[in-house]
């Protein structure tokens, strides 16, 4: 009994650690992606295109009710730090929303290959957000999520190496 127990917490350990990483999925679409619980960051190669991903399982109120918004990448954001070009932050401008079991943007093309060289580079984490401008300058932050970056480097580089 003990090292059927034992075993087991080998098992969650292991599957712990690897929940904290980037993971790469060789399937017939194959992606590289990173989920925290609440949200899910990810890029993939469909039809040979890349594309990027940022899906919210329970999105704020705002952008439940948006047809669209921005959405901004901070690599290596530091706790607290607000959404900000001078802060090191990438937009990509007024994308359609997807609300479909929460809510999703799809990025492809250039801004996903820029995307995913940033997400590549960072050391520690990534936060990816939706945005929109204030009316009086500024940013309206919505669902801020942090993902981490470890084996963002090697997952993309798998990725993009299958979708040219």
């Amino acid at each position: 009994m003990l090292k059927v127990f034992s075993a087991l917490c080998v098992a969650l350990l292991a599957t712990a650690a690897s929940a904290e990483e980037w993971i790469y999925e060789d399937a017939s679409v194959p992606i590289a992606y990173f989920d925290n619980g609440d949200a899910q960051f990810q890029f993939a190669c469909r039809g040979g295109d890349l594309a990027m991903g940022f899906w919210v399982r329970a999105p704020h109120r705002q952008v439940a009710g948006a047809s669209a918004m921005n959405l901004a990448i901070t690599p290596d954001a530091a706790e607290g730090s607000a959404v900000s070009a001078a802060r090191g932050s990438s937009f990509a401008q007024d994308i359609p929303l997807i609300h479909s079991d929460g809510s999703s943007m799809i990025v492809r093309g250039p801004v996903a290959r820029q995307w995913a060289r940033i997400a590549q580079q960072a050391q520690k984490v990534i936060r990816v957000a939706y945005v929109r401008p204030k009316s009086g300058g500024g940013l309206e932050v919505f669902d801020s999520h942090i993902f981490g970056a470890k084996g963002s480097s090697a997952a993309i580089k798998q990725l993009l190496e299958r979708c040219r």
